[in-house]
């Protein structure tokens, strides 16, 4: 028997009458299952921003997101959210070294400060 992904996560599709998305989300058009699949599990930032985008008006995105936490999903966008290492995260950090440009910035203003105490 051949067992689709998406019906292994709705509760009832073993008791022998498998149940499928369609039959949890009716006539309901689900924008992830309209889009690419890969712009969920995209690295850059914009297309990021996009599929988060598409998750707003999806009428199952509480449940989406629900589900993934649940799962600890390991990447990708799930109810709006985007998951790094099972956990949700605001942004996903690039590749390479962090900017040091803020940094720079703290200790110029605790140099300052530092002198105004001293006057």
């Amino acid at each position: 028997m051949a067992v689709l992904f998406s019906e292994l996560l709705v509760p009832g599709w073993a008791d022998g009458d498998m149940i499928g998305l369609s039959e949890v989300t009716g006539e309901i058009s689900l924008p992830c299952h309209d889009a690419d699949a890969d712009l969920f599990f995209d690295e850059a930032p914009a297309r990021v921003a996009l599929a988060k985008s598409l998750c707003a008006a999806c009428p199952m995105k509480a449940a989406c997101l629900e589900g993934a936490m649940s799962r600890q999903e390991p990447c990708g966008v799930w109810g709006g959210e985007l998951f790094v290492e099972g956990t949700p995260v605001a942004v996903k950090r690039t590749v390479g070294r962090p900017r040091v440009l803020p940094q720079v910035a703290a200790l110029e203003i605790e140099v300052i400060d530092d002198e105004a105490l001293a006057s």
